[in-house]
């Protein structure tokens, strides 16, 4: 009988993952799933990252993982969302070429050190001492193992609804996982239904791309490696298309013959990420949506219409879709459907996801109640530590949310559990003014260092970056201005006889870099991309001290009572979702009000600002 320290069940994003970050730390790992061809696929929309999606990628690049890798490999075009706006809320994106994001995720994992992959349906869990030792395989040999990752995205009694007809399976074209499904349930674990979708399949060559507006990538393209600096392959534009009232009609119409509509399914979808169906629904007030035509790849005409996703019956989905501008004769290669899933309560599992009652089985993905590629690879990275931590018994490895949007992510799954599949926000981060996309190795790669999962030659270009930050960052605050010296090179700046150094001007708004090295040459001995880096740091370090100062008292200030007649209403920045949410529960005390499902710690932040300013109004 074989045996693996780590065995990772589910070669989906978290799972591939899981088995690399358990094998960098130096266990024997093995990646069982159904097919080892299957390894990288992208099941839904072929794109990577975005606004928070993007910091979490970010992370678990700086911490050595291989889903920014990938993405760089596959990215056929990058966007840097939000790019008018500050740093702080800025998300890399990447469109990906399906087939070379599938074979980079194969390549890498066939490479990797310590790690096997297996073909096979794991069927059952072996427990031994109250301890998981093991897994067993439909075949019937069984494997034992130190610890196990569970990663079964939506093949957990998986079914595909299109219409009124539905089907057991993962996703389209494979079966769902329905034996390990019933272990799960004689486990006695906390269970839950959810669901999430899709959008049709479209053939490209049958679209009027001449009628359809178009969207470009970036001219500086951003990568999502620290160790990339441009696109490994050809870039390409998407299109762009609306829906219509004749589109809204037709839906409309038909909702009732809809899975979800109909009452077929049972299961609570992604609120931010609505079927076409949703947006009519709860948006009936639009008269159109917009909607991205997404190539898949560079050699497949499949496109990908990102904002249409559906359970609805395969005519309808011709009907609507061919009274879309530029897409009256597209043919449909496969239909849009949604699919529902077996997910585990996350409250049942500790911040390294060890499942509480069952020590040695650790969950990762969808499983835990999320939704998305980018939040499944970050739990994957979490569980695959923290397995191998586990079996060569060292203490686990926690990610923070003061200094990381995977340990946002991890203290929100299970201290707040899940009442839809839960997708990472920017909004969601009290400390995101310091979490940002651009400074994630800053943050997590030296404890990466520390644990030993970070390789020798991402510690050796980190090295030498930090480095190069701290002789530039050196070099900043040794070049000193007076008042009037910055005044008399073109600067505003307060007459107030403050010395200020370089570092402190890029603070001031209207202080640029480009213009502090015209105006001081020897600033051009630091190498741009660190100069820029410092510019960043240097723009955010009065307000990343103020904000840390706010969350320190915002912890102390938990006890603070909430008056009964607090207006909720009246909090410029809370969603009308949240204030309605709140305005319900009437938490008593900010504590009360931070272990509401959705609380974030930037929304107790407004309420006890709003305390506070009717403290001060009271005693004045």
């Amino acid at each position: 009988m074989k045996h693996y320290d780590v065995i990772v069940i589910g070669g989906g994003h978290a799972g591939t993952e899981a088995a690399h970050a358990a094998a960098r730390m130096g266990a024997e790992t093995a990646l069982v799933t159904l097919r080892a061809d299957a390894i990288g696929v992208m099941s839904c929309n072929p794109a990577i990252g975005g606004l928070g999606k993007g910091h979490l990628v970010r992370e678990i690049d700086a911490m050595d993982g291989v889903m920014g890798q990938l993405a760089d490999a596959a990215g056929i075009q990058f966007r840097l969302l939000n790019r008018r706006k500050g740093p702080a809320v800025q998300g890399p994106r990447a469109q990906a070429d399906r087939k070379l994001y599938r074979e980079a995720a194969q390549r890498v994992t066939a490479a990797q050190p310590n790690l096997t992959v297996i073909e096979g349906e794991v069927t059952d869990l072996k427990v031994a001492g109250g301890r998981v030792s093991g897994v067993a395989l439909a075949d019937g040999s069984e494997i034992t193992c130190g610890a196990a990752i569970l990663t079964s995205g939506t093949f957990l009694n998986g079914v595909i609804h299109i219409g009124d007809q539905k089907s057991s399976g993962g996703r389209i074209g494979d079966k769902p996982s329905i034996a390990l499904a019933e272990r799960l349930k004689a486990l006695d674990l906390p269970l839950g239904r959810l669901k999430t979708g899709t959008p049709p399949r479209l053939d490209g060559k049958t679209i009027d791309w001449s009628r359809l507006e178009t969207q470009p990538g970036d001219e500086d393209p951003v990568m999502f490696s620290f160790l990339n600096t441009a696109p490994a392959v050809r870039q390409i534009a998407c299109g762009i298309t609306h829906t219509n009232e004749k589109t809204h009609e037709i839906i409309r119409t038909n909702l009732d013959r809809s899975a979800m509509y109909g009452g077929h399914i049972q299961g609570v979808g992604p609120r931010y990420c609505p079927s076409i169906e949703d947006k009519i629904v709860r948006f009936a007030e639009k008269g159109s949506h917009q909607i991205f035509l997404e190539p898949e790849g560079l050699d497949d005409d499949t496109v990908y219409p990102n904002g249409i996703s559906t359970s609805l019956p395969a005519d309808v989905q011709e009907d609507y879709v061919h009274s879309i501008v530029g897409l009256e004769k597209a043919k449909i290669l496969q239909p849009g459907y949604a699919i529902e899933y077996d997910f585990v309560d996350p409250r049942a599992l500790d911040l390294s996801l060890q499942l509480r009652a069952f020590p040695g089985l650790y969950l990762a993905g969808q499983i835990n109640g999320t939704t998305g590629y980018e939040e499944a690879a970050a739990q994957g990275l979490v569980a695959g530590l923290n397995a191998a931590l586990s079996v060569q018994e060292r203490e686990p490895f926690h990610f923070s949310r003061t200094s990381s949007y995977i340990g946002v992510m991890i203290d929100d799954l299970v201290s707040r559990g899940v009442t839809e599949p839960y997708r990472m926000f920017t909004s969601r981060a009290e400390f995101r003014l310091s979490l940002r996309a651009d400074n994630a190795d800053q943050r997590l790669t030296g404890m990466g260092i520390d644990i030993g999962c970070v390789g020798e030659g991402r510690r050796s270009a980190f090295e030498a970056k930090m480095e190069a930050l701290e002789a530039g960052r050196a070099l900043m605050e040794a070049t000193v201005l007076t008042p009037k010296e910055a005044r008399d090179k073109g600067f505003r700046v307060n007459q107030d006889g403050t010395r200020r150094s370089v570092f402190e001007l890029l603070s001031f708004p209207d202080i640029s870099l480009e213009s502090l090295c015209l105006a001081l040459p020897e600033l051009t001995a630091i190498p741009g991309e660190i100069a820029n880096q410092l510019a960043i740091d240097a723009l955010y370090a009065n307000y990343v001290e103020r904000q840390q100062q706010d969350a320190a008292s915002l912890k102390r200030d938990e006890g603070w009572e909430i008056p009964e007649a607090f207006d909720y209403s009246a909090l410029n920045g809370l969603s009308n979702e949240l204030k309605a949410k709140l305005d319900r529960a009437r938490p008593r005390t900010l504590g009360q009000a931070s272990r509401i499902d959705g609380v974030t710690p930037a929304a107790l932040t407004l309420i006890l600002a709003k305390l506070r300013q009717a403290r001060r109004d009271k005693s004045a």
